[in-house]
């Protein structure tokens, strides 16, 4: 198995289970003015395209999770904030926006294992993961209009379909932060854990998920997007097609003689 060079981040591998951990901590991991934003658009091709991957967990080592924008570079109008209207539109379509386009098309379960401060678009990273288990450490917060701008990397639109319109709307219009636990009984997070505990824990279900025929969980993956976005009879169509194509898989025949001769499944990915 051959995985992308990366510079900002590390990628492991054991199993069927990726772990990406961004390594920016001198920079509370933003995603602007730094390699991640690259590290993460190439680990999520690479994953979709690697049948040998099931599941991807996403990290933060050092304090944060991510802080999202550099703040420093808004002020000084580099990067992605430099340029007129026009030229700052066409970075943010070109740059950050490539995120939730790759986030939400990935065919792999993702996990954040959120280890400290998630802030704005490092929230809105965190929300557009399919599970999300967090460090009692964890901070979050939707914090664009503190600094009079707006969550530009589409994280109103994942936030009110975690938590439904009324709350999202009053997390974004006051930009406060949220502790783990309030998150937790928001529904933002999956878990809390201890911080020693977190890697561990986000790891332990990647690896329990990892262990479903992988056809079948990419395939069951892209039925639970397609269902946010589809009428019901024109979902039950496709998943009348899903399932035709699972029933002709290797795996769902080995799923089935395990199940009757009471063994451990072995699954082969065909």
């Amino acid at each position: 198995m051959v995985v992308p060079t990366l510079n900002d981040a590390a990628l492991t591998v054991e199993g069927r289970v990726a772990l990406l951990t961004f390594q920016r901590d001198d920079v509370r991991n933003a995603l602007t003015g730094t390699a991640l934003m690259d590290d993460l658009l190439a680990v999520l091709d690479w994953a979709d395209r690697e049948k040998g991957i099931s599941v991807l967990v996403i990290t933060g080592d050092g304090a944060a999770f991510s802080s999202g924008g550099n703040i420093k570079e808004m002020q000084e109008k580099k990067g992605t904030f430099a340029g007129s209207a026009m030229e700052i539109r066409e970075s943010y379509r070109r740059g950050i926006q490539q995120i939730p386009l790759a986030m939400h098309r990935a065919e792999i379960p993702l996990i954040a294992a959120v280890n400290g401060p998630a802030i704005g678009a490092g929230f809105d990273l965190a929300c557009m993961c399919d599970l999300r288990i967090a460090s009692s450490r964890a901070v979050v917060g939707e914090t664009f209009i503190n600094l009079g701008i707006i969550p530009g990397d589409g994280g109103a639109w994942f936030l009110q379909r975690l938590v439904g319109y009324q709350r999202a709307a009053e997390l974004t219009l006051t930009g406060r932060l949220l502790k783990a636990d309030e998150a937790l009984q928001m529904g933002l997070f999956l878990e809390v854990v201890e911080p020693e505990a977190l890697l561990d824990r986000a790891l332990e279900l990647a690896r329990q998920i990892a262990a479903k025929p992988p056809q079948a969980l990419r395939l069951t993956k892209r039925l639970l997007k397609l269902a946010q976005r589809s009428e019901l009879p024109d979902f039950l169509e496709l998943c009348a097609s899903f399932q035709a194509m699972a029933h002709h898989t290797a795996d769902h025949r080995e799923a089935v003689d395990a199940f009757l001769e009471k063994r451990a499944p072995r699954f082969s990915g065909n």
